[in-house]
């Protein structure tokens, strides 16, 4: 039950959230909608919210929009229910939402939001109180992969995988800045004209390398047919138009673009990495049973359809470099 500690709530009718994600429980306050309230998962600690608090104040001070988080009547960012579970509120901001990235234009303004949310927090200064260690060691993936992988089309499947992470021939070493953490689509509200508004979901703040961010937002923005297929491929038009707006807001260092032709191709061979391991060790992704027999079946599957997704990016490997040199 939600703890009864914020005022604001006092007399608002409160509904389970359509769009709910699948990680953090989600209920609507107001109608219209004036707060979100969450049931944080307990993957997330507690002291998250300080970190949510500091990027979205520093946000809001940079004329920004961005949800803020509603302090409980004792001055608290969060707050426990009798079970023990964390809770917050946040402003709800009204907008639409995508599933998945369907058009250019889309893809243009999601690209220039996480442009203008970069810049943003350029100048921003704050130690992350809560942190994700490994959450983007691609190394480290690839090798609990191998110890976990024994036999069978999951070990082929590993072989194969880790193959193309020896033979990938990007980098490793650009210095970390203030980023988002998870950029697919569904964490971007849009007006209902198509512009950018806002980032949500803060849960993955932290500090990470470009290549990181925007490598997973066009892994995931540029697979037109999403991770439950494995007939894919890296869609150039809506990495065109995503790059263009993205540039649009905030140019690249010459750096990060020499980094980033090969970022889309590393993270899918990361994810793919995930999956493969999940298929030996049969406990992390949930699963559509719907579809697939066992946890392992699916996961196989979608390490298969991350794998293809980033042999296509290394196959246009020249396009990508030519567009982010603005070709």
């Amino acid at each position: 039950m939600i703890p009864d500690v914020w005022a604001p709530l006092s007399g608002l009718s409160v509904r389970r959230c359509e769009d709910e994600g699948l990680i953090n429980g989600t209920w609507l306050a107001g109608d219209p909608p004036r707060y979100v309230v969450q049931r944080v998962s307990p993957i997330f600690a507690p002291e998250v919210h300080d970190d949510i608090e500091a990027v979205t104040a520093h946000l809001a001070a940079r004329g920004l929009a961005t949800p803020r988080l509603l302090r409980t009547g004792d001055g608290a960012l969060c707050a426990r229910d009798a079970d023990g579970a964390v809770w917050r509120v946040m402003d709800f901001v009204p907008g639409r939402t995508h599933h998945r990235v369907g058009s250019p234009v889309l893809a243009r303004a999601a690209g220039e939001l996480a442009a203008r949310f970069h810049r943003a927090v350029d100048d921003l200064e704050h130690v992350y109180r809560h942190v994700r260690a490994g959450a983007h060691d691609t190394a480290l993936h690839m090798e609990r992969l191998d110890g976990a992988a024994t036999g069978g089309e999951g070990r082929r499947l590993a072989d194969a995988i880790l193959d193309a992470f020896r033979t990938w021939r990007g980098r490793l070493d650009l210095p970390v800045r203030h980023c988002h953490g998870d950029l697919k689509i569904s964490n971007l509200r849009f007006s209902e004209a198509g512009e950018g508004i806002c980032l949500l979901d803060l849960d993955t703040l932290a500090l990470q390398s470009i290549d990181v961010e925007l490598g997973d937002a066009w892994r995931s923005w540029c697979n037109p047919v999403g991770e439950d297929s494995t007939e894919t491929h890296f869609d150039l038009e809506v990495f065109a138009a995503a790059v263009a707006g993205y540039r649009e807001a905030r140019p690249f260092g010459a750096e990060e673009q020499e980094a980033l032709v090969d970022a889309a191709e590393r993270i899918a061979l990361e994810l793919a990495a995930r999956f493969c391991r999940d298929a030996f060790e049969d406990r992390y992704f949930g699963w559509d049973p719907s579809r697939f027999p066992t946890r392992v079946a699916h996961n196989l599957y979608r390490a298969a359809g991350q794998l293809s997704l980033a042999r296509s990016a290394r196959r246009q490997r020249g396009e990508i470099a030519r567009l982010l040199a603005g070709g």
